[in-house]
């Protein structure tokens, strides 16, 4: 492929406009249907964002595990949920936030790929953003809205950092790092692991850049403001998030791992590598030759091909050992889902400069296949998340969540057994506790955390571990007055009336048994000591999120920019197109 057969006869883009519209014709749609509900995160978010709702300034939760804090997942996406939700409920609150972050990435796609391409190819990757597999299956089909989130105002932020390094201009800081505050606001992995992956190549290319567009910036002068960016955000993000921290400190991940498909070897699990990494990655692995020999071909993009590299083998789990050697113990407590997902964020300014080629190559017929393999590429993540649902099918979860609500009910503890994520969704409309969860990394029960077992509804999915966290529940439920067992799995049947309790009533048609210990005590108050946050954590955490969330849209949208930030650099070069004038 030449450098001349890739001219172009214009380096205008596609409208920003027209490409967020496309965005909301492709996912609106499926919003407005609430199909992400049926995703295996959405219920948690949506339990998250409840207790915002009735306890803004209190992140205790007392649903799940007996107690936990909501200070140990970073809270932005599930408090404008709750915001929303005043208005319009909170399934429509999720579907309005999902919503602003599918309009939010591919403004953030187009931002970054700036840095890395012309404006036209920009546009290619914005609109490609729109159909990628990887965000397909994160909306509809895990749920991950914080993940997206993240990811969104990271490459929104990128520019800033990009125009900060070369100019030292203290506006591109500022809005750069409002928008990182509100990023890690939204998702902690986010930040830690996917902020460095995304910056250090905007990094490196912006001391590439630091003589362009009239700036005279020296190496030592990148290097420096790269670093004083990179202490403020950690600074300001400490500080925003510092019941977070608190609470992580108090308490550490030890607890045991907890198996998941992402980090098999997609070779020898194959469900795993179709579900993790061949459908997310889509039409984007006809572009893997491209992208190898674009990007080490041109010096430009060599970074950024470093870059998604690096992050493309991590989001290959136990496939190759890269991920446990960069990540250590870490590689057991993450999902790498996310990984493959930012892998084709990255992807897509390489791809985009095949796709001009392809479109001014063969015109119509180009645009249509691009078409085809984007649409197809979306339809085809659809399509598996139909055949392959990760989720439980729908059921009636009402008549356990108004016997739950019964006042001399609600005063004991429950589990639910095969309800899979619709324990989320009881959990979110009934008064009483439970002494599941459905977020790991909160939990302080000794029973739960001593095995590699993610949720008890789930138990028998968690072999050994799993059903050895549960035996140990129903031992010592007298202690955590637990009465009620709703079961949707015969399988978990044998083993109750073992431990001696009772079968006592039926609902949905025989699909869900309840099962009662009548003897057990009602409910006390766990003691979990300093786990407990502080009025002013919750103070600070009910105020500083949100706030960064809103002085980001302040800055982006009233204090202007000098320049555009990011703006480039054609690439590949082309030579300007001469100007005719009229003959007079």
């Amino acid at each position: 492929m030449s450098t001349k057969s890739q001219s172009l006869p214009t380096s205008r883009g596609i409208p920003i406009t027209v490409i967020l519209l496309l965005a909301i014709a492709v996912h609106g749609p499926l919003l407005l249907m609430k199909i992400p509900l049926d995703s295996y995160d959405a219920n948690t978010h949506i339990f998250f964002a409840s207790h915002y709702e009735h306890h803004w300034f209190n992140p205790w939760n007392p649903k799940w595990y007996g107690g936990f804090s909501q200070t140990t997942y970073p809270p932005l996406t599930h408090q404008w949920i709750a915001l929303f939700s005043n208005f319009v409920g909170l399934n429509y609150g999720y579907m309005l936030v999902q919503l602003a972050v599918l309009l939010l990435l591919p403004v953030g796609v187009l931002r970054y790929a700036r840095l890395w391409v012309n404006e036209r190819q920009a546009s290619y990757a914005a609109i490609g953003s729109v159909f990628l597999g990887s965000l397909a299956l994160l909306v509809y089909q895990a749920g991950q809205l914080p993940t997206t989130a993240a990811a969104a105002l990271t490459l929104n932020a990128l520019p800033y950092f990009y125009d900060w390094n070369r100019s030292g201009r203290f506006l591109p800081l500022i809005k750069g790092l409002a928008i990182a505050m509100a990023g890690a606001a939204a998702h902690h992995v986010t930040f830690i692991f996917g902020s460095i992956l995304f910056a250090l190549p905007v990094w490196w290319l912006s001391g590439m850049d630091r003589k362009k567009d009239g700036e005279n910036a020296t190496v030592a002068g990148v290097v420096v403001r790269g670093l004083i960016f990179s202490v403020l955000t950690g600074v300001l993000i400490l500080v925003v998030l510092a019941p977070y921290f608190i609470a992580f400190m108090a308490n550490p991940i030890t607890q045991m791992p907890i198996p998941h498909g992402s980090r098999d070897n997609y070779i020898l699990v194959p469900h795993s590598g179709l579900n993790f990494w061949i459908v997310p990655m889509g039409a984007l692995l006809l572009g893997l030759p491209y992208i190898f020999f674009k990007g080490s071909a041109e010096s430009r993009l060599r970074p950024l091909l470093i870059g998604w590299y690096v992050t493309t083998m991590i989001g290959l789990g136990g496939t190759t050992p890269v991920g446990k050697w960069l990540l250590g113990r870490a590689y057991e407590i993450l999902t790498y889902e996310r990984f493959t997902f930012w892998a084709t964020l990255m992807a897509l300014p390489i791809v985009s400069v095949l796709a001009t080629y392809i479109v001014d190559r063969w015109a119509r017929k180009g645009i249509v296949a691009l078409a085809l393999l984007s649409v197809g590429t979306f339809a085809a993540a659809l399509a598996w998340n139909a055949s392959n649902p990760i989720g439980s099918s729908n059921f009636d979860v009402k008549p356990v969540i108004t016997f739950m609500n019964n006042p001399d009910h609600s005063r004991f503890r429950y589990l639910t057994l095969g309800f899979g994520n619709e324990f989320a969704r009881v959990s979110t409309y009934v008064n009483a506790s439970s002494v599941d969860g459905d977020y790991n990394s909160a939990r302080l029960l000794p029973e739960l955390t001593a095995y590699g077992s993610g949720q008890l509804y789930n138990s028998k999915y968690f072999g050994a571990a799993g059903m050895e966290a549960l035996r140990a529940i129903l031992k010592h439920a007298d202690q955590y007055g637990l009465r009620y067992i709703f079961v949707r799995d015969r399988y978990y049947e044998p083993l109750l009336a073992f431990a001696g309790w009772r079968h006592s009533e039926t609902y949905d048609d025989g699909a869900v048994t309840l099962w009662t210990k009548d003897d057990a005590p009602p409910a006390k108050k766990l003691d979990f000591g300093t786990f407990v946050p502080t009025e002013t954590q919750g103070i600070l955490w009910g105020i500083l999120p949100v706030a960064s969330s809103l002085f980001a849209l302040f800055a982006v949208a009233f204090l202007p920019d000098r320049r555009r930030a990011g703006e480039t650099l054609e690439f590949p070069a082309t030579t300007p197109e001469p100007i005719y004038r009229e003959a007079k």
